[in-house]
């Protein structure tokens, strides 16, 4: 157990600093480190610590960590990408129709967002259906636009003012 409780740090250091796109990669990295792994040692461990492959500017894939700032600082780092506060999230729009809340990012981003949201827990938000790009969060009845805004910039963690006006 202690064996894999070390290759599971590395695994989080090699996907916090690098651009990983595939468990053969990962593999490779992690051999250079001294663990050998079976790709169905390393589907498990990526599945256990929740790592989610989103699209890069290049038109490739990488793995990101669950609330992870990781992604822009390699983005922003790589000079692909303005620095713009809503960028890490993939958040790109929230607009209300009722107790409906639609959730615009960029493609490939919903399912991670929607996740985060509802293991937020929060009482205001009844569950998520994501997309590929396009998240509907459900609110509980009452639950005023701006109080929605404030819960939402918090959990994606993006300035207030990235999430737009109150329609």
């Amino acid at each position: 157990m202690k064996n894999r409780k070390k290759r599971i740090d590395i695994i989080i250091d090699i996907i916090r600093d690098n651009c990983i796109g595939s468990q053969e990669e990962l593999a490779k990295m992690l051999e250079e480190q001294g663990h050998h792994v079976t790709q169905a040692t390393l589907s498990r461990d990526l599945k256990m610590l929740r790592t989610t492959k989103v699209p890069t500017d290049r038109g490739t894939y990488m793995y990101v960590l669950p609330e992870s700032d990781s992604l822009k600082d390699k983005i922003l780092s790589s000079g692909h990408a303005p620095a713009r506060a809503n960028y890490q999230s993939g958040f790109i729009s929230l607009k209300f129709s009722g107790n409906i809340a639609v959730i615009k990012t960029r493609n490939g981003y919903a399912s991670g967002l929607a996740y985060d949201i509802d293991m937020s827990e929060t009482p205001e938000i009844l569950g998520t259906i994501p997309g590929s790009d396009t998240i509907f969060a459900v609110m509980r009845e009452g639950i005023s636009k701006k109080r929605a805004r404030e819960i939402f910039a918090s959990i994606l963690s993006v300035d207030i003012e990235l999430i737009g006006d109150l329609s």
